[in-house]
This record gives C-alpha cells, sequence and structure tokens, in this order.
C-alpha cells in the first residue's frame, strides 16, 4: 500500500491510468479469500489481475489489486487421458502448454503475449490468438472453474445440461441458489434479443457471454463468467479442456498485391484446413524495417504487399508439408496466384513468426513518427467479409488522418492495429472518441464484433450499446449486479462504465517534468518523457526465457520487470503519486536490482533500454545523496586494479588472507560467500610489451581492458596469438586507458563522459586511421557502441570509434574469413554474456565456433548474475545466485570434466569459478587450443 506499489500498478498495456488502493500478493487461495472479506468490511472495490498485458484498461483500477502472478501459478493437476487440466489463476499459459506438450497436448487459444499472460487473465478476457483456429476461443476451453463472490460465496461452476443437477442447486438455498435462478430467469427474459444479438462469427469477445446461459448451450455458468473482465468474480482455479497438438507443423506463407487481396482469400485458404491462419501487410514490414526489428526475419518473407501466414500440422512433417504442398498446387491453378514460400526449417519458422508476433513493438514507436496507442486494436468480422472491411476500415482511417497497420488473425477475421491518436489536447481526444463510434458502427453494419480479442474494459464499453442494442445492455446490467450487487469488482468497466476518454494516461493535464539528462536518447528526440513513455506494458520481460530481466526472474516482483521499472520512472516524472523526483526512494528500490543486462534492449519489442535509464536516475540520484564505499571500490575498480598491479604480491596478502580480506570485505558490503579476485604476477599490457613480435600484418589495436588485462591476462595473451596467426600485427594503446562500464552501474556519468574523451584524445591518429579496435570483453564493446553514442553525441570521432570497435570473433569472421585456426573436436557449453546476446549478437561466435569444428551448445542460461559488482554486493548476492542456478550453473555443474565451458564475459567467468569450481575459457582460449591442435 505504499505509494511505489501503487504506481507500479496503476496502469497496464492500455490507454488509461488508475492509481489503485493497494496492491495484495497472495500466497494461498485463502489469502485470496481473506482479502475479499477485508475488501467487503471497508466496501473497497477490488480487481483480480493477471499478468498485466490487457489493452483495454481492465487491469487497472481504484481498487484492491489482487496480483496472483508470483505465488498462485500451479498447474493443479493434467488428465492426459481426459485431456483436461487444473490451474491456479496466476498461471502463465507458457508454462501450461510446456507442461500439455510433453503428452502430445496443448491449450489452443495462444495470444502474442503467450510467455507473460495468465490463465486467469485469458479467462477474464476470452482470449484467443492464432491457434484459436486449432481449437477455438478460451471460452471453447473452460470446463468448471472454482470462483469467489464479493459476499463472500465460494463455489464451482460448470455446465448444467440437466435439469436435475439444477433442481438440486435450488432445492439446497441460501445465494447460490439465488444466483442460478435469477440467471436462469434473465436467459429466459432476455433469450430472444440474445439470439438476435449475438453476431455468430469466430471471434466475439464483447460482451458478457449471456449465449452460455441458454438451454441450447447447456445453461453454462463457468463459461458466462468467461470474459467477464474481473467485474462479477473471483477466479481461484479453473478445469480447462486440452486439445491435441500436432507434433509437425509446416509454415507456408502467401504473398498478395496487398492486404486486401490477402483478406479476400482467407475463406478459400480456410478450406485447406490450417491450424493457424494470419495475415500482414506491407506498413506494417515497413515499420519493422524503420524500427529495425528483426530485419533479417522480414527478408524471408516472399514477394508482396500483404501476406498470409498459413499453418498445417500432423503426425509428422510429411504429412504438415503435404497439406500446405495440396494448397500450394491447388493456389497455382487460379488467376494471379499469390507468391508462395513454405518453410521446411523449424528456426525458419520461428523467425517469420517472430515478423508476426513483433507486429505491436513494430507500430508502438516508429522512428520520427508519432506514438499510436490501442482503442480500436481488434475488431473482428466473418472472415467471408475480411476484404471488404479492411479496404472500408483503410478508408475510415485515412478520413480521420490516422497512419496505421493492418494485421491479425485473419482466419478468425480479427484485425489487430494501433492507431496515432491525439490523447494529449482536447480536439485530438474528441476526435478519438469520435473516430471510435464511427469505427463500431462501420464493423456492426458487416456484422462484426467491435472486440475480437481484447475485451472491453474501458476503451469499448461505451460502443456495446451500438453493437448489442438496448435490451442486452440491460441483460448485461443485471448480468453484472446477480454476481456483484454492490458494483465493488472491477467497477467502471464493461457496463456502468467509464467513457473511453476518461481516466486517460494523458489527457490534456499530461505535464511530466521537463529533466535535462546526461544521455541523448535520440531514438526519442532527447525527450526524457518520450523515453519512459516506450514502455507499452505487454509483459514481454515477464518470460521465462531469454534474458531479459534476471531480476525479475528471480524474484517475480513485478517492481524488477522492465515494464514495472518503466512505469516508475514514468510516475516519477509525472509527479503525483511519486514525488520525490530524481531521489524517489520506490525507483531507486526498483533500479538497485536490475543488473544492467540491457536484455530489455535486444529482447523488449520497443527496445526499452533499462540498463541506461538506471545510470542516468542514479547519476542524478548520486547528484544530492552520498555513494557507498563500494560505489569507488568498483565504480573505480581500473584504479585500484592499477595501483595494485605495482605490488601484487601485498595486494593479495590482504585480499586473499584472513581475517584482512573478511574485514575488506565487510567494509565494501560485499558478500562473505565471495572471494575478492587474486592479481596475477604480471598484467597483459607488461608481458605484452616485453613478448616479440610476432607479425607484421595489418595492424589492429587490441583493448587491454581492466580485467583481462589485470585479473585475466592469459585471455588477452591468447587473443594476440590468434590474430598474429590470422596475419594481423596486434598493437595496444600506449598508456592506461578505461572503458569507464563499472561507472555506469552506480551513475558516475560525468566520469564516464571523462575517460571517453581521453580514449578519444589518446586513440585520435589510430581512430582517424580507421585501424579496427578489437575488444575481449563484452560489456565494454557494448560501452563503445551504445552509451559512446548517447554520452557524446554529436561527436563525430566518437561515431568514428564506435564504428570501428569489434568484438573478437566480428572481427576474425569479417576481416579473416579465410584463415584457419585448427580443428578442436571437443564438446562445449557457450554462456553468452548478456550484452553479447542482447545488444552485440552472437552469430560471429558462433559461426567462429563452427569453424573450428567445436561441437557446442548454447546455452539459453540468461545472466550469470555476477554482472560486475552486483554479484559481489552482499545485500544482492541471494538475487546474483538465483539468477546463476536458473540454467547456467546446473548446467555447468552437470557437465562431463571434457567438456569446455566458454564464457566471454569476465564477470559470468567469475559465478562459474566461484560457484562450481571450473574453469571457463574465453574464446580466445579456445581458438588458441585449436590451433595448437587441442
Amino acid at each position: 500500500f505504499d505509494a511505489g506499489s501503487r504506481a507500479l500498478y496503476a496502469t497496464d498495456a492500455s490507454n488509461y491510468r488508475q492509481v489503485p488502493i493497494g496492491v495484495v500478493i497472495p500466497r494461498t487461495t485463502d489469502d485470496v479469500v481473506r482479502t475479499v472479506t477485508v475488501c467487503r468490511k471497508h466496501g473497497a472495490p477490488l480487481l483480480s489481475r493477471g499478468g498485466g498485458t490487457r489493452l483495454c484498461g481492465q487491469c487497472c483500477n481504484v481498487a484492491v489489486v489482487i496480483d496472483f502472478t508470483k505465488h498462485l501459478n500451479a498447474i493443479v493437476a493434467i488428465d492426459a487421458a481426459a485431456k483436461t487440466a487444473r490451474v491456479q489463476p496466476g498461471l502463465v499459459l507458457d508454462d501450461l502448454r510446456d507442461a500439455a506438450n510433453r503428452y502430445g497436448l496443448t491449450f489452443a487459444p495462444d495470444p502474442a503475449t503467450h510467455s507473460p499472460n495468465t490463465l486467469g487473465g485469458m479467462i477474464g478476457n476470452k482470449s484467443c490468438g492464432p491457434h484459436s483456429v486449432l481449437g477455438g476461443e478460451t471460452v471453447a476451453n473452460v470446463i468448471e472453474l472454482e470462483v469467489l463472490t464479493y459476499d463472500g460465496l465460494r463455489m464451482t461452476v460448470g455446465s448444467m445440461p440437466s435439469n436435475d443437477v439444477f433442481d438440486t442447486v435450488v432445492q439446497q438455498g441460501g445465494r447460490r441458489a439465488d444466483i442460478h435462478l435469477r440467471l436462469r430467469a434473465l436467459a429466459d427474459k432476455y433469450g430472444d434479443a440474445i439470439r438476435r444479438r449475438f453476431p455468430d462469427i469466430p471471434r466475439r469477445v464483447s460482451g458478457y457471454n449471456l449465449p452460455a446461459l441458454l438451454p441450447e448451450n447447456g445453461f453454462n455458468l463457468a463459461q458466462a463468467l468467461v470474459g467477464s473482465e474481473a467485474t462479477c468474480v473471483v477466479i481461484l482455479e479453473a478445469k480447462l479442456r486440452l486439445v491435441d497438438w500436432p507434433p509437425a507443423r509446416s509454415l507456408l506463407v502467401l504473398g498478395y498485391p496487398s492486404v486486401y487481396e490477402a483478406g479476400d482469400h482467407v475463406p478459400e485458404i480456410m478450406q485447406a484446413g490450417p491450424i493457424a491462419l494470419e495475415g500482414l501487410d506491407d506498413r506494417l514490414v515497413s515499420d519493422m524495417k524503420a524500427a529495425r526489428i528483426h530485419p533479417e526475419d522480414v527478408r524471408l518473407l516472399p514477394e508482396g504487399g500483404g501476406w498470409l501466414m498459413v499453418e498445417f500440422g500432423g503426425r509428422d512433417k510429411q504429412e504438415a508439408d503435404a497439406g500446405a504442398r495440396r494448397l500450394m498446387d491447388r493456389l497455382a491453378k487460379v488467376d494471379h496466384p499469390p507468391s508462395m514460400k513454405l518453410y521446411d526449417d523449424p528456426a525458419q519458422e520461428a523467425l517469420v513468426w517472430r515478423v508476426r508476433e513483433s507486429g505491436l513493438g513494430a507500430t508502438a514507436h516508429v522512428p520520427d513518427r508519432p506514438i499510436t496507442w490501442e482503442g480500436w486494436e481488434d475488431s473482428s468480422v466473418a472472415p467471408e467479409n475480411l476484404g471488404k472491411y479492411l479496404r472500408a476500415l483503410r478508408k475510415l482511417f485515412d478520413d480521420y488522418g490516422y497512419a496505421c497497420d493492418l494485421y491479425g488473425h485473419f482466419g478468425q477475421g480479427c484485425v489487430h492495429t494501433r492507431i496515432d491518436f491525439d490523447l494529449e489536447t482536447a480536439a485530438g481526444i474528441e476526435t478519438f472518441r469520435r473516430f471510435l463510434h464511427d469505427a463500431a458502427k462501420l464493423v456492426t453494419s458487416l456484422g462484426g464484433s467491435i472486440s475480437g480479442e481484447h475485451g472491453d474494459g474501458q476503451s469499448k464499453a461505451e460502443l456495446l450499446p451500438i453493437m448489442f442494442g438496448d435490451e442486452v445492455m440491460a441483460a448485461f446490467r443485471e448480468f453484472k449486479a446477480i454476481w456483484d450487487p454492490d458494483n465493488r469488482m472491477n467497477p467502471g468497466k464493461v457496463v456502468n462504465a467509464y467513457r473511453p476518454d476518461e481516466n486517460l494516461r494523458l489527457g490534456t493535464s499530461y505535464s511530466p517534468a521537463v529533466v535535462g539528462t546526461h544521455f541523448a536518447y535520440t531514438a526519442d528526440n532527447g525527450d526524457f518523457a518520450r523515453t519512459v513513455l516506450r514502455c507499452v506494458g505487454v509483459g514481454e520481460c515477464r518470460k521465462r526465457d531469454g534474458t531479459m530481466c534476471p531480476s525479475y526472474k528471480a524474484t517475480g516482483e513485478e517492481m524488477h520487470s522492465t515494464r514495472g521499472r518503466a512505469h516508475l520512472l514514468f510516475e516519477m516524472l509525472r509527479g503525483e503519486t511519486l514525488t520525490g523526483g530524481w531521489q524517489e526512494p520506490a525507483v531507486k528500490e526498483a533500479l538497485d536490482l536490475c543488473l544492467s543486462c540491457k536484455g530489455c534492449k535486444g529482447e523488449c519489442p520497443v527496445h526499452v533500454d533499462m540498463a541506461m535509464y538506471k545510470a542516468e536516475f542514479f547519476a542524478h540520484y548520486y547528484a544530492h545523496a552520498a555513494r557507498p564505499p563500494a560505489a569507488y571500490a568498483f565504480g573505480l575498480i581500473d584504479r585500484w586494479a592499477r595501483l595494485a598491479s605495482h605490488a601484487p604480491g601485498f595486494a593479495n596478502f590482504f585480499s586473499q588472507r584472513e581475517p584482512f580480506a573478511g574485514l575488506a570485505k565487510s567494509a565494501l558490503g560485499i558478500a562473505p560467500q565471495r572471494r575478492i579476485p587474486a592479481f596475477p604476477a604480471q598484467t597483459f599490457v607488461r608481458q605484452f610489451r616485453r613478448r616479440a613480435r610476432g607479425n607484421t600484418g595489418e595492424p589492429v589495436l587490441l583493448w587491454p581492458d581492466t580485467f583481462n588485462n589485470y585479473f585475466t591476462p592469459e585471455v588477452a595473451l591468447a587473443a594476440a596469438e590468434v590474430l598474429e596467426d590470422a596475419g594481423f600485427e596486434p598493437m595496444i594503446p600506449r598508456v592506461h586507458l578505461c572503458c569507464g562500464r563499472p561507472l555506469y552501474e552506480v551513475g558516475m556519468l560525468d566520469r564516464a563522459r571523462r575517460y571517453l574523451m581521453r580514449i578519444l584524445e589518446v586513440l585520435d591518429q589510430d581512430i582517424r586511421a580507421g585501424i579496427p579496435i578489437v575488444v575481449l570483453e563484452p560489456a565494454c564493446a557494448s560501452v563503445f557502441r551504445e552509451e559512446m553514442p548517447q554520452l557524446l553525441h554529436g561527436n563525430e570521432q566518437a561515431k568514428r570509434l564506435s564504428e570501428q570497435v569489434f568484438l573478437l570473433s566480428e572481427f576474425l569472421d569479417r576481416q579473416a574469413p579465410s584463415a584457419s585456426f585448427g580443428r578442436l573436436h571437443r564438446r562445449a557449453i557457450v554462456h553468452a554474456h548478456c550484452h553479447h546476446k542482447s545488444v552485440l549478437k552472437t552469430q560471429a561466435e558462433e559461426t567462429m565456433l563452427g569453424r573450428i569444428g567445436l561441437d557446442y551448445r548454447m546455452l539459453d542460461s540468461g545472466c550469470c548474475g555476477m554482472a560486475g559488482s552486483f554479484g559481489f554486493e552482499e545485500s544482492k548476492y541471494e538475487v546474483s545466485m538465483r539468477c546463476g542456478e536458473r540454467v547456467l550453473l546446473p548446467e555447468v555443474r552437470a557437465a562431463d570434466a571434457d567438456t569446455l565451458i566458454i564464457a566471454d564475459g569476465y564477470s559470468c567467468r567469475e559465478q562459474i569459478v566461484q560457484t562450481t569450481g571450473r574453469r571457463p575459457l574465453h574464446l580466445s582460449q579456445v581458438l588458441r587450443m585449436a590451433m595448437e591442435g587441442g
């Protein structure tokens, strides 16, 4: 109930913002029951929340928010024979699908947010996704629900096709009987209107699911509650239907002149029996290129201006391919056939699917274009009307002057888009609301639905009368009142709702603080307020795999997700709920556990760079606060290491022996479990200058970073030998230099700028001569490629240097493509440094490992948890170890003694050494091993 927690949950993935009363994170179902009891005692509104990924404002309210995701996220049971699963509401969809896949089953609905969204949220919003073609919307896959009403009734609901079952419930009396009787009466009273006004189309998510109450549909209370958006009950547990998941799948992509022709042909394609059918237009592809989102994947598409992605399933690849080829044969015979490309490589299929799933990220922040917003992002029509609707919708956009992309679940007639609404001026907001009404009239004129996936919440609720009429709206209000007579469950959503122009995240009152910054934020025109708006809230940072948000993976706390941190920075600039500005303690707490992994920069669909924002925040924070001793010990490590290198034995005596080591760790806040790294007898620079010149080829500057120079000189020496063997002449700077990477973690940005300017001064002639600079430490390379252009924006020398920096693997792959380094017939596991995976990319590393014949496996190990000083700090040691123990450290311990452990990052190697005893190698050492014959 503190300001920071309330600010975290003030918005979701929508245009809306409502600061909650407080947040409850229950450990048990009994905690949920007690929470409802307390809320009832005080008359407090209540909001059940899943992954917080909804786009219509369902997940924010002035209420007590219950977040199920941290603890109530278990699979209770899977019955493979019956093809059912019992789940808790906080369970992430991907976790259920992974578990069901082991039995050849799946939960069919799979929205693009499948990695963070929860089953409770999917039930609340009647979610769909590409494979709803295979198994229907969420509503078709819900068998039973255990629910809790605001007035304390806890019961299980499902289908009641038999009057005997209904009569038994009624005879028991009480609140449960009253609900059943009143719902039966509602179905009798409004049955004809329900049958008449609900469109019979594949995607109809709008409105309460009243058709489920009709006798011909089994009077199914569970399915009637699906899509009620937490406005009626709290879901405690769900019994779900699972469907067969084809073990093999094939992807066929069809290219048409435009998205309109693609829409026209959807009914024809559906006759071929695909398990998914997605569509996208040329504007989406163009925006992906402009935003540099998966450009290599976009090139995989066949020729066209509009595309259909058609997926077939089968018992094996041959059967799946056969379905695709039959369609191709049929399409080849029609007039003006589409271009066609069948993908037989599963890796390529995954890349093409990534193009479609990146739609929201590609359209939210296009360079040099206004920010786009939800509001009309998921309308749907019958597939036979799709082409007509796409043309009419584009004309409506043009009439209003809106520019946007079109894509979506075309097999079921659902169209996605984000629109460049003006949500900051009175005129723009009035136009936005007028457009919504015109769009609702358009889609309903074609027998469609205002929502085909994301529900109503606040953004669509005002439009429901256009679609359903007054009689059905009266039925909606009665349905809500039967379950929630006091209107305490997520009030103001679906019925009796706020207008779409109320509670806007921006609105005419939006006036964030204008702040000066150290970084240029060129992607957002230097506007830090726009930078913190970059997060669109879809929660990709809460996924279980990949690199992004290691601290969230370790803690499960929203404030440790990229989304949570971005929301807190937004609230900090807004200055209402959080009033501390750059000294705001809630922001400091959240950013303190950021490992600066840059996973978000590489994996977030809108390229949020929380590592940079963290450095920015702490630079301002510590301008008015004393830094802890550890900040100087670690931030200035290059200076202390240089000093120690003059007398390494003396330094090691005090850092390696007790009680001196223990006293040093205590004074600096270092975890007692950690060992302070020892200094070698000689630095790399000293050894390099004394060694014989091995080559007089093309010059290359080998960067002696602080860690490989002062702690692991063998890594840099191996790199020098490898470069010489490839025909180059390695050189080093004439004086001590450091890129200053540790300075960013503690916000010493003025000092970091001086470090960079010193580098430009010392290397001036080398930079102007275009001499390549090979960097061994990925974190240092990312300083030159990522931080320097933003910290020294406009400096042409900085720009040149940034373009001349290469990792060892990149340099050898580009500049020595024919060089032979021998063969190394060994097995290896590879852990890539976070910055290497996220912003530098590992293709060249994999190429070099392949060139020496190494049998390697690249781990999806996320962050090692050390992250510079992070893993050494006592207050962060537990989180550090959780990060490492998630994948990396168990994999290392399980590896055979003969298996090589490869990790280019110094911190990664140190984490492995200190926790497993294994000695990992840098790529340079592995290449030298190959040169020496293994």
